[in-house]
């Protein structure tokens, strides 16, 4: 693992220098009282008919509560600045069933750009498995793919997974996206209990049967998501076992897979609790929000600590539909 992500880091080096050097430019413009965030946000409109409106960035606000913030720069992800880092998670619990499905992710890949690399691994065990590195050899990540395993491990949290995704990625100022595949479900803490009494204060006592309820993980794995800058999309993939046949549970699934797609600025895919016959429509929607993003540079009060900051993306362009991750890293004021 250590290997890989130093590969990656000099892989990533050359990529991110016109950004760096476009974005550093304005840093002389920085106040003592604000320091410089940028963030990647996707160019969207309202009907996937309508014509994706061209943003500039005095049709682009940045709103932290009520105080409206500096915009300095709206930089188009194309050209010099188009380099993107894809990384492919695919569940290991998925039912194999949907191996037709992954000739369309192949064709995903290899359709990719010259700028864009592509790493691919597979989520078991709160960890993942990486079977190819980030590679700009579109055709070498596209053989990496294989059929999930459809079985179960000690540990399998999709969640969990993500995240040990995102905390060892290392943060350069280049698009960093992820696509899941995976039902969502938790199986870690799909456990549950019966029987038992309500206590006298009204709460559950041990044994009680509870509600089930979107992974706990799932607000961690968005937090840390977007505190690393990496938005996060994803298909819904049936899953294998007695989960995966439960609609209650796929649903639950579901929820926590969304929930970080929107958190993060990212789209989540599903055709209701049953595998889509392709992947395809997905992947070119995928495709048109990759052709669509801008990095926005603005400023920014920090607080006392290092801490993720709340924010709102939106534009008074005609029919703009922007998507962004609903928070920022800030750097600690001096």
């Amino acid at each position: 693992m250590r290997t890989y992500w130093v590969a990656l880091g000099l892989l990533g080096t050359s990529c991110v220098l016109a950004l760096s050097a476009r974005i550093v430019q304005s840093q002389e413009k920085s106040t003592s009282s604000t320091v410089q965030v940028h963030m990647v946000i996707t160019d969207q409109a309202f009907s996937d008919n309508s014509e994706i409106p061209a943003l500039r960035p005095e049709n682009v606000q940045v709103k932290q509560r009520k105080n409206v913030l500096k915009v300095e720069q709206l930089i188009p992800a194309k050209g010099d600045n188009a380099a993107l880092q894809l990384f492919i998670l695919i569940d290991d619990t998925c039912d194999p069933g949907i191996g037709t499905n992954l000739n369309d992710i192949r064709d995903f890949i290899n359709a990719q750009p010259a700028s864009t690399v592509v790493g691919v691994a597979y989520m078991s065990n709160a960890t993942i498995q990486i079977t190819q590195n980030f590679t700009a050899d579109h055709a070498l990540a596209a053989k990496a793919l294989r059929l999930p395993r459809g079985t179960l491990s000690s540990a399998d949290s999709p969640y969990l997974s993500l995240i040990s995704l995102v905390k060892g990625w290392p943060e350069q100022k280049v698009r960093r996206e992820v696509l899941m595949v995976s039902d969502g479900v938790d199986r870690l803490r799909g456990e549950r209990s019966g029987g038992g009494q309500m206590s006298s204060r009204g709460r559950p006592g041990p044994g009680v049967y509870t509600m089930p309820t979107i992974s706990p993980d799932a607000d961690t794995a968005s937090t840390n998501s977007q505190r690393y800058g990496v938005i996060v999309h994803s298909i819904y993939a049936t899953g294998a076992g007695r989960l995966g046949r439960n609609a209650w549970e796929a649903q639950l699934g579901q929820s926590g897979i969304a929930k970080i797609a929107d958190e993060t600025g990212g789209e989540y895919y599903a055709l209701g609790t049953q595998n889509a016959v392709s992947f395809k429509p997905y992947l070119e929607r995928l495709q048109k929000v990759f052709d669509n993003q801008y990095y926005l540079v603005f400023q920014i009060a920090p607080g006392k600590k290092d801490d993720l900051q709340r924010v709102d993306i939106s534009s008074t362009a005609a029919n703009a539909d922007i998507a962004s991750a609903d928070n920022v890293w800030v750097a600690a004021g001096k």
